[in-house]
């Protein structure tokens, strides 16, 4: 017979464990369509600055989302998504700009070219683990601008000038400008990708990535494949952050090689940290710290909006250290506490 050690009878008989609380599957629906709808309405009363931030929360979310696949549930350290942004958007681009092709073909065209390139580089990278493997990716980084820049790709890439982008026209059936236009197509796009991101992290082969990154010996034992899974996910996350790239050229309307430095791959782990490792909701919330904080520092005090903005993100970590995501199920926490007493 067993003997139950009496620290455990102390647990087991203290007051029930406080869980954090969750909306029921309706309940959930009817926040998004909520906000939803909150995200249709916001064109017919914003102005065209505040409409091309927002587009730009939007396409800094999803390429947010893009390494949170990576890191957060696949256990992947990447400091090269700024790579995988930049092929994005130089595909749009070379594509709108040189060949005249239609914008829809860009996104389809900018995913699958980076996720071949993220798969490809996954294989090599199957071999580096944690720092080993960011160090990689950094040098992916570092290198992407300069192989832009190289004068045998002048023709394509127009060298360090760049290529201009000409803005999606709205169908003629909409009565609406450009502006309005490229902020519903890009809601459009991030509500698909988010959805599908969701329901990839739900099915069996999302258990199975993010077995990988609590066990992956376990997850080899269980018999996961955990080479393929690894590349795969490199690739569905180089996708992810392509197609941002590719949205972000239609929205800024140009793309230079400098558009695409190593920073930009930290701020996209500042906000994939800050909404929340493992959220994808979260990711919307990083977008937003990626694009304003910056600028709020900046609007304070020009000369030192470094200092200012690390002040911020010092505190935001401090406040929630487990990022937007996981303060909201702090506070659900301490709500459904309160609701016990």
């Amino acid at each position: 017979m067993t003997t139950v050690p009496k620290e455990e009878i102390a647990v087991t008989a203290a007051a029930p464990v406080t869980r954090p609380l969750r909306l029921r599957p309706a309940a959930r629906h009817l926040v998004i369509a909520i906000a939803i709808v909150i995200a249709a309405v916001i064109p017919l009363v914003a102005k065209s600055f505040v409409l091309f931030q927002l587009t730009e929360v939007m396409i800094y979310g999803l390429a947010i989302l893009g390494l949170n696949l990576l890191t957060g549930f696949n256990g992947q350290f990447s400091l090269g998504h700024s790579a995988f942004y930049g092929i994005g958007a130089y595909t749009a681009a070379i594509m709108v700009h040189n060949y005249e092709i239609s914008y829809l073909w860009t996104l389809p065209a900018a995913g699958g070219l980076c996720f071949v390139v993220g798969f490809l580089f996954g294989l090599p990278a199957l071999r580096l683990q944690n720092l080993y493997l960011a160090l990689a990716t950094f040098a992916l980084a570092v290198a992407m601008p300069q192989i832009l820049k190289f004068h045998g790709l002048e023709s394509w890439t127009g060298g360090v000038q760049g290529l201009d982008v000409d803005q999606p026209d709205p169908p003629s059936f909409l009565p609406i400008d450009g502006d309005q236009w490229l902020y519903y197509f890009t809601l459009i796009v991030v509500l698909l990708m988010f959805g599908a991101a969701a329901n990839l992290i739900r099915s069996r082969s999302g258990r199975a990535i993010m077995a990988i990154r609590d066990n992956p010996i376990a997850a080899a034992a269980m018999g996961v494949n955990t080479s393929l899974y690894k590349t795969l996910t490199f690739g569905v996350s180089a996708l992810y952050t392509g197609v941002a790239g590719a949205l972000g050229a239609l929205a800024v309307q140009s793309v230079a090689p400098d558009s695409f430095p190593f920073l930009l791959s930290v701020s996209f782990l500042v906000g994939l940290v800050i909404g929340g490792v493992g959220s994808i909701p979260g990711c919307l919330f990083g977008g937003l710290f990626v694009l304003y904080v910056p600028n709020i520092a900046n609007s304070l005090a020009t000369g030192l909006a470094g200092a200012i903005y690390g002040v911020i993100l010092l505190a935001v970590i401090f406040v929630m250290p487990a990022g937007a995501a996981g303060f909201m199920r702090f506070a659900s926490a301490q709500l459904a506490r309160f609701r016990q007493t």
